[in-house]
């Protein structure tokens, strides 16, 4: 898929709309949303706390669907898609970072990195290998039989970090990664992100409100009143790091 100037797109919203109802009354998160984001971009979604940020990640990312309009992954239009079809989508193309983690509690670090390929039905030992590695790269190769409740919120981070790369995504949506966390770790987490996103080329949209954590993308865009406000400006580039913070 293409965009008007003939750039090609990953993913793309077309008049995007997403109601709630409160009570009787409807309430519009999302007034006809549109975005172009193509292979290997990084871009900030922008907007203060309760403008629809997460409410649009997860329209993205096949989690929910629009009350109106149309999302497309590739060519492919989610709304197309089966439950069968759109679960396998968002196993194999899609890593979700949550600011809750969403780790599950009984599992080690290892084996909540290895979810995904578990759902997948992956061979153990292939799952295992691969999700050791992942966590050696956070900084994770010591943490693998410890439990999130045994770990700090930026190592949890790091893990739902491994896990949302464990099947080589084609595209990484990143919710607030830095919301629950202090600002040193939450940089931390930011530096780990933008220097995995470089090194995989993998596409990233991350979902912020905070204005510092934007502008370490090369491309921000606003959501305001519902819709997405871009001005063509790319972000002002970050000052260089010799050495990213413990996380």
């Amino acid at each position: 898929m293409s965009d008007p100037a003939g750039a090609t797109c990953l993913l793309r919203a077309v008049e995007v709309h997403k109601a709630y109802r409160i009570g009787k009354r409807p309430v519009e998160v999302l007034q006809g949303v549109n975005l172009a984001v193509a292979p290997g971009d990084f871009v900030a979604l922008r907007g203060a706390s309760g403008a629809g940020k997460s409410t649009l990640l997860q329209l993205l990312g096949g989690l929910d669907t629009p009350t109106a309009g149309d999302i497309f992954f590739d060519d492919r239009r989610l709304a197309a898609l089966s439950a069968r079809e759109l679960a396998r989508f968002r196993n194999e193309k899609i890593g979700f970072i949550f600011q809750a983690y969403h780790l599950l509690p009984e599992l080690d670090a290892l084996e909540n990195v290895c979810l995904p390929a578990r759902l997948a039905r992956q061979p153990a030992g292939t799952a295992e290998r691969r999700g050791r590695e992942l966590l050696a790269r956070v900084g994770l190769g010591h943490r693998l039989d410890h439990r999130p409740s045994e770990m700090s919120g930026g190592e949890q981070q790091r893990v739902a970090i491994a896990r949302a790369l464990m099947k080589d995504p084609e595209l990484i949506l990143a919710d607030e990664p830095t919301g629950n966390l202090d600002s040193h770790t939450g940089e931390g987490i930011i530096e780990l992100l933008c220097r995995l996103q470089a090194e995989r080329r993998a596409t990233l949209v991350i979902a912020t409100h905070d204005s510092r954590v934007a502008a370490r993308a090369p491309r921000i865009l606003d959501l305001v009143d519902g819709v997405i406000v871009d001005n063509g400006k790319p972000a002002a580039p970050a000052p260089p790091r010799d050495e990213p913070p413990e996380i």
